[in-house]
């Protein structure tokens, strides 16, 4: 792929914090990263709820992580309370989150080795309703994240928790420059990587904004987001697999 994206301008909206690594290797393809962030990630509403929850720790058998914000987030708060229980196993969404996991020192990480959301993690053994039955389960999310993982293990028999251990919220960003970008045709691709971002989007550029950018390749990585980007008006939207390598290629490929 070397020199694949030389001269393109691709548009990544990832949080702050997370997009740097995708930014370089867009840029080591000779691209141009522009970096306009969708979402921010922001402490819980309630520094407390660590605190209360670390008590309890011992009491479950498995944590489940829905995201490197989970990780982050989640075990900054806990383990600023207490060290991890050793039997207490871990479990996450995708490969990403699974790599964070254990450059936190985590050995074994429950995850999917393909596909990155709660259908993927249901049907791993792991989460079958005889290995679930009777375990008590504490989920580390966002506040108001996803009920499909929740609700189905327990209606699997599984005793089921929630940590909110960060919040989302839409930045303060200003969106003329990514204007002017596009009036001036020097966006090739946007990347679309939430649904709750992809709303935002739309909020920060506003009705004539969105009907500028509706024309852009769009590279998102999840069928829900598929449906978000189609509501708003976009009209080229390529879906790709997770993980940055798979969509390094997928750029490649389009623009080839």
């Amino acid at each position: 792929m070397n020199g694949a994206l030389a001269g393109r301008t691709i548009v990544v909206t990832r949080p702050s914090a997370q997009a740097g690594a995708l930014c370089r290797a867009i840029e080591g393809e000779s691209g141009r990263a522009f970096r306009f962030p969708l979402l921010e990630i922001l402490p819980p509403s309630d520094p407390g709820v660590f605190a209360a929850l670390a008590a309890r720790l011992d009491d479950f058998d498995l944590a489940f992580f829905v995201s490197a914000n989970a990780v982050a987030h989640g075990l900054d708060g806990l383990l600023a309370q207490r060290a991890w229980p050793p039997g207490l196993r871990v479990a996450t969404v995708g490969q990403g989150s699974a790599r964070a996991l254990r450059s936190r020192g985590f050995g074994e990480v429950i995850a999917p080795e393909s596909g990155f959301d709660s259908e993927a993690v249901l049907a791993l053994p792991a989460f079958a309703p005889e290995a679930v039955r009777g375990r008590a389960v504490l989920i580390l999310r966002g506040e108001g994240g996803r009920e499909l993982l929740g609700e189905t293990l327990a209606a699997r028999g599984a005793r089921v928790e929630y940590l909110a251990c960060y919040r989302r919220c839409c930045p303060e960003v200003d969106p003329a420059p990514l204007l002017a970008l596009v009036e001036r045709g020097e966006v090739d691709a946007l990347l679309l990587t939430s649904g709750e971002g992809t709303d935002n989007l739309a909020r920060l550029v506003g009705a004539a904004g969105l009907a500028r950018l509706a024309a852009l390749p769009v590279f998102v990585p999840h069928p829900r987001i598929v449906a978000r980007c189609r509501d708003h008006g976009f009209t080229q939207i390529m879906r790709t697999e997770g993980g940055d390598d798979v969509l390094l290629r997928t750029l490649a490929a389009f623009f080839g």
